[in-house]
């Protein structure tokens, strides 16, 4: 950037941590009401930076102490959130709550956050640390059989997830530090299926958080029938300190893109079925959603749901086929994507891996999280599009208390979400019954009724 506007040099994420949030409050903060519950979530998204903050730090730093104290931060804030998310089905009075701007303000200024976010990516150079995990998933990928004495379990290194994204190196579009003062320089010139990788990591990015943003205008404009409510969303979450640090990383936005288009076509059964089975396959997290989202189809909608999810599954399943040189490579790709280990088993890293942290206690916690999944597929029934927001939302937040791999930071898997549940309005009559197209073969009783 500093080559088309004259001494332009980017902001430092702390430094744009307190300016986005003086202007995050100036925007949405209702000061005729303050002890609004619009209020304290955004004091609550506010929170989210400081822990993320000394993540940075302390992983810079090699500083556990930092490093300890900001997934605590990242964990009870998310926690928070958790609850609200619970709860939000329950808040029947919803009064609309708009921005302190007009549209065209926010239009212009979300216009300007996304244009600069974007040439951050493109701009960027890749860091030593951000090809690390890439380089040794493209050498796991490079191994022949099983049996050799040095080969890697992909899944147990690397966690579970869709072995082509592990290649794409991570693409820093902020940097808390400068790693040239530091001796750690940026990469210099690399081979072509470096370059590839690199220039498909930023494309992928840059496509994932058009279309996070195009996503929630789109809910706010089509379901919320307010337009202005999906824009005031949307520029909110460009404002974020957390969007600007991780505007470049693939496996931050493109499940976070997958989700909000799921629910964008919720009235589509099928499409939205596809873009939940992309998200799964392409991260596996999301595949707790399931329950929740055939929960909310079953009274209409299953079938076209189940039909989308498969659909998108045996695509990424023959895409694996197709590259894959040898059938041992692909069973454990094929075990890689739908994350068929053990939980004990996989390399831990992030708070589960600090000396402090024993990480037996990951197993309870996941314990907690299956039952809190199988519950929200029980209640509230039935299901409108305001507790699938929000029930998709305490899932995705549900699962990074134990995440082995930095759960925590992928915040984008739920962020657009829970700002859309934080701008809805009242959608209790959206339900699958009143808003869905019959079914494909319905059954003669259930077209009697």
């Amino acid at each position: 950037m500093s080559d088309i506007l004259f001494h332009y040099y980017r902001v430092n994420p702390t430094t744009w941590f307190y300016l986005s949030s003086l202007l995050s409050i100036a925007l949405f903060f209702k000061f005729n009401r303050v002890w609004s519950v619009r209020n304290l979530d955004l004091v609550g998204l506010i929170l989210f930076a400081p822990g993320l903050l000394a993540v940075e730090y302390g992983s810079f730093r090699a500083n556990q102490a930092a490093l300890q104290l900001g997934y605590i931060w990242l964990f009870s804030v998310s926690a928070a959130f958790l609850v609200r998310m619970l709860f939000d089905s329950m808040m029947v009075r919803r009064p609309l709550l708009e921005p302190n701007l007009t549209t065209g303000g926010l239009v212009f200024l979300g216009s300007s956050l996304l244009v600069f976010l974007l040439a951050n990516v493109i701009t960027s150079r890749p860091q030593q640390s951000d090809i690390a995990a890439a380089a040794a998933a493209s050498r796991t990928a490079a191994q022949a059989e099983p049996g050799e004495a040095d080969q890697v379990d992909p899944l147990e290194r690397l966690g579970p997830g869709y072995p082509l994204l592990f290649l794409l190196p991570r693409i820093s579009a902020q940097r808390i530090f400068s790693p040239e003062a530091d001796g750690k320089g940026t990469v210099e010139a690399a081979g072509d299926a470096r370059i590839v990788n690199e220039t498909t990591a930023r494309v992928m990015a840059i496509l994932s958080q058009l279309a996070i943003v195009a996503g929630m205008v789109f809910t706010g404009w089509r379901h919320f029938e307010n337009a202005r409510l999906g824009i005031a969303a949307a520029v909110l979450y460009l404002l974020l300190p957390y969007t600007a640090i991780m505007t470049g990383r693939v496996d931050h936005a493109l499940p976070g893109a997958l989700v909000i288009w799921a629910i964008a076509c919720y009235r589509i059964p099928l499409a939205s079925g596809f873009l939940i089975g992309m998200a799964m396959g392409t991260t596996y997290y999301p595949v707790f959603l399931l329950p929740l989202w055939c929960s909310f189809y079953w009274e209409r909608g299953i079938r076209r749901f189940a039909v989308g999810v498969a659909v998108a599954l045996a695509l990424l399943v023959a895409a694996l086929a197709l590259r894959s040189p040898n059938t041992a490579i692909f069973s454990g790709q094929l075990r890689q994507m739908f994350g068929w280990i053990f939980p004990n088993e996989v390399t831990l890293e992030g708070f589960w891996a600090l000396p402090v942290n024993d990480a037996v206690f990951r197993l309870p916690v996941l314990v907690a999280f299956v039952a809190m999944m199988g519950t929200l597929a029980i209640w509230p029934s039935p299901k409108n599009l305001g507790t699938l927001m929000s029930c998709t939302a305490a899932v995705l937040i549900g699962s990074q208390f134990w995440k082995a791999h930095d759960g925590g930071l992928f915040m984008a898997w739920f962020l657009p979400v829970l700002l859309l549940v934080v701008f809805r309005p009242n959608l209790e009559n959206r339900v699958a019954l009143l808003v869905l197209e019959p079914e494909w073969f319905p059954r003669r009783g259930r077209e009697a009724a």
